[in-house]
């Protein structure tokens, strides 16, 4: 690897959600003058097996990234670089065009779709837990001590944990004053989510019980491109808001209780040991078991499930009256999910050095 000030990392991904997991690694290596780090992919269009990735600046632009670390696919396509990124499987710039490339997964869900054999196409593999480890050797992917797999943990959820946001700040931007128990749906991208069978009638219920303050979080990259949150508007009220932030951390640890179908931030909420109530989506199993995944029914296990608009209210009023019901099912796969909870973002940049830099001059000291 290079030990001059040209050591190159390239990012590479397609929904927002996949740069919100290098983010913090990002922040860290920027801060090195030793060290360029680049962006590339854009917003997926397009359905397989002509998928196009568009306007990177736009995708970064919103995450603040500066529009001169940007490059389209084919600039980036056309470089060379020490160490490439990617939160998604599939290859947006060759790999060929790094010396080493990098995978970090872009969450852990009970539908598993991280754990696939396309991921053996990365040198290193950064495992988000134990959970995920087990996970890749049995299903005869990945042997658990496989040297390209590290125990990382996963960068991303390390601000639920570490001190740095403020609960009360981020609920006074959509006007809530935390005297309301505080619920925050957020589903999964997946096709025949909640969202698509009943959201509208989900969110009804809930606001027409007149006890919580909600906070609705779409998708950031539906399988089916559809806009979740459009039409929903109408439902918004001053105990209602739709949220368009990208970010969800913030909006999780200022959550009372996490309203889910199949989504990975039931996994990260998990970190903060509270209610959960998930809607029951037996069509995303089904896709999800089709396509080859392996489908962890025993996740919803950290909450009560609810059929749908029927008993959202019952179940949210059963969970918060009782939080303590899961908990010790929370803390157990919290544990088993995540390495480093809180200080991941520490690990993989350790990781980083001793790998591309102290390795190649053991002399360098972060």
């Amino acid at each position: 690897m290079k030990t001059s000030s040209s050591l190159s990392v390239v990012f590479s991904g397609y929904a927002p959600v996949h740069a919100l997991c290098f983010l913090p690694l990002y922040e860290r290596l920027s801060a090195d003058s030793a060290i360029e780090v680049w962006f590339t992919g854009g917003y997926k269009t397009g359905h397989r097996p002509n998928l196009t990735y568009l306007h990177p600046e736009e995708l970064y632009g919103k995450l603040g990234i500066p529009a001169d670390r940007v490059l389209s696919v084919e600039e980036a396509s056309a470089r060379q670089f020490d160490v490439l990124f990617s939160a998604s499987s599939g290859e947006i710039v060759p790999l060929a065009n790094a010396r080493a490339s990098v995978q970090i997964f872009h969450g852990v869900s009970m539908r598993n779709r991280g754990v696939r054999v396309e991921n053996l196409r990365y040198d290193h593999l950064l495992l988000v837990g134990s959970y995920m480890r087990r996970l890749f050797d049995k299903l005869g992917i990945l042997k658990q001590d496989d040297p390209r797999a590290v125990s990382i943990g996963f960068p991303k959820t390390d601000r639920l944990l570490d001190g740095s946001l403020n609960s009360a700040t981020t609920l006074r931007q959509y006007g809530f004053d935390g005297t309301r128990p505080v619920l925050l749906y957020a589903p999964t991208g997946a096709e025949h989510n909640s969202m698509e069978l009943f959201g509208p009638a989900l969110i009804s219920a809930i606001t027409q019980s007149d006890q919580f303050d909600l906070l609705v979080k779409a998708h950031d990259h539906p399988r089916n491109q559809l806009d979740q949150l459009d039409g929903l508007a109408l439902l918004e009220n001053a105990h209602c808001r739709l949220v368009t932030d990208l970010d969800v951390i913030p909006l999780l640890h200022a959550t009372d209780l996490l309203i889910t179908d199949a989504s990975s931030v039931a996994n990260e909420f998990t970190l903060l040991d509270r209610p959960l109530v998930f809607v029951d989506v037996p069509d995303v199993f089904s896709v999800t078991k089709e396509k080859g995944a392996f489908v962890d029914y025993a996740a919803r296990s950290t909450g009560t499930i609810a059929k749908g608009p029927q008993d959202i209210v019952t179940a949210i009023t059963k969970e918060l009256a009782e939080p303590g019901l899961h908990a010790a099912e929370r803390q157990r796969r919290a544990a088993d999910l995540f390495y480093h909870p809180g200080q991941a973002t520490e690990a993989a940049v350790d990781w980083f050095y001793d790998e591309f830099v102290r390795a190649a001059v053991p002399s360098i000291a972060r």
